[in-house]
C-alpha cells in the first residue's frame, strides 16, 4: 500500500523530521509511544519498539532500520509481532522546490489481524492519508 504527499518544505528538513522516531507520536495518529531499544541516532540496525493503536487494540512492535539514505529513503522492517511489515518513507524534490513524500507498507497479517485483513487495508489507507496531512501541516508551518 503506498500514500503520497507533497510537502512545502525542502527535502532535507521534510527527511530529516519524518526520519525522527521520536516525532512519530506527533504526525502518527495512533502511536502513542516511541522507545528506542538501541542508542539514538536512527542509523542502520537501530531498534525502535512503537505501541500504537490499530482497530481498537493495543499493538507493541519493534522495528529495525534496514535501510537510511539520508534525506531519499528511510526502510524499517518489523519482524516479530502480530503484523510483521516492512515501512519505507522515500522523498523527493519537487520542481517548485517543496517534497513529495511517499509511504509505502508491506506485510502479512497473522493471527487477529490477518482475520481483519480486508478491513485492515481500508483502515491503513485512511490511517496513512491521515497521518501525511498531519505531517505536511505540522512542517507547513513552521517558519521559513
Amino acid at each position: 500500500m503506498v500514500t503520497e504527499i507533497e510537502i512545502d518544505r525542502p527535502r532535507e528538513r521534510v527527511a530529516e523530521y519524518a526520519a525522527d522516531p521520536d516525532n512519530a507520536i506527533e504526525w502518527y495518529a495512533n502511536i502513542d509511544a516511541v522507545e528506542w531499544r538501541s542508542t539514538p541516532p536512527a542509523e542502520i540496525g537501530s531498534d525502535i519498539a512503537f505501541t500504537a493503536r490499530f482497530l481498537g487494540r493495543s499493538l507493541t512492535y519493534t522495528y529495525r532500520i534496514v535501510e537510511l539514505v539520508a534525506g531519499e529513503r528511510l526502510v524499517m522492517s518489523a519482524a516479530e509481532g502480530p503484523f510483521p511489515m516492512e515501512t519505507t518513507y522515500t522523498w523527493r524534490d519537487t520542481p517548485d522546490g517543496g517534497t513529495r513524500m511517499t509511504l509505502r507498507n508491506r506485510g502479512r497479517p497473522r493471527g487477529f489481524v490477518g482475520v481483519a485483513s480486508p478491513l485492515m487495508a481500508r483502515s491503513m489507507r485512511r490511517a496513512n492519508l491521515k497521518d501525511l496531512r498531519q505531517l505536511k501541516a505540522i512542517l507547513e508551518a513552521e517558519p521559513r
